[in-house]
């Protein structure tokens, strides 16, 4: 299972490094979860610079492709360079956005009409692309999924494990990163976000 984190120049931290932490506890069931990105390196928004460890092409043939969000988004989304490596197919893929990544959905075509969560700051840009903008944590639909604040991509996890793995391993994964005192009701509140949307 190859699941690309999509990941840009002035990237968003923890919405790459939460859904890859929280998936990458599925690595003994053969999950291999990567950083990806159209550069050897990219630099995030507070200025931490990571290296690459896939490049953009990566999401090509992945099994879960995750549009993770940043400040120049809206730039990238203009950026047919690097829109042009993408060759996406969301009737063999799960293909997910995590805040402005549902900017680069929309653009790419990706969202099929449907409804997307996004942040706030993401929003009048979301609609201005002819999207309706949910005003939710998560939304999906078939093998398209899309989530709008920073925290909420551990509900993008959640749905990812659940529908790949089973409400099980969701569940275990959820546990494993939730704070002391308060796993139970963290898996209860994530699965209940989610468990509308797995079909």
């Amino acid at each position: 299972m190859n699941i690309a984190i999509l990941t840009f120049e002035g990237f968003n931290e923890l919405d790459s490094f939460i859904a890859a932490g929280i998936l990458n506890r599925m690595k003994s069931n053969g999950w291999n979860v990567q950083i990806t990105c159209p550069s050897d390196t990219v630099t995030s928004m507070n200025g931490v610079t990571i290296k690459a460890q896939q490049p953009l092409e990566f999401a090509n043939t992945a099994d879960v492709v995750v549009f993770g969000s940043g400040v120049y988004t809206r730039d990238i989304a203009q950026d047919n360079k690097i829109l042009d490596r993408l060759k996406l197919d969301p009737s063999k893929q799960l293909i997910c956005a995590q805040c402005s990544g549902a900017l680069l959905l929309s653009v790419l075509g990706l969202l099929n009409n449907l409804p997307a969560c996004t942040d706030l700051t993401t929003k009048p840009w979301v609609i201005e692309s002819g999207v309706e903008v949910l005003n939710q944590p998560f939304f999906a639909k078939n093998n398209i999924a899309t989530a709008g604040g920073c925290m909420s991509s551990s509900y993008l996890a959640t749905w990812i494990i659940a529908k790949l793995a089973g409400n099980e391993s969701a569940e275990s994964a959820i546990h494993y990163v939730a704070p002391v005192g308060e796993k139970e009701s963290a898996v209860a509140h994530s699965m209940s976000v989610v468990s509308p949307f797995i079909e």
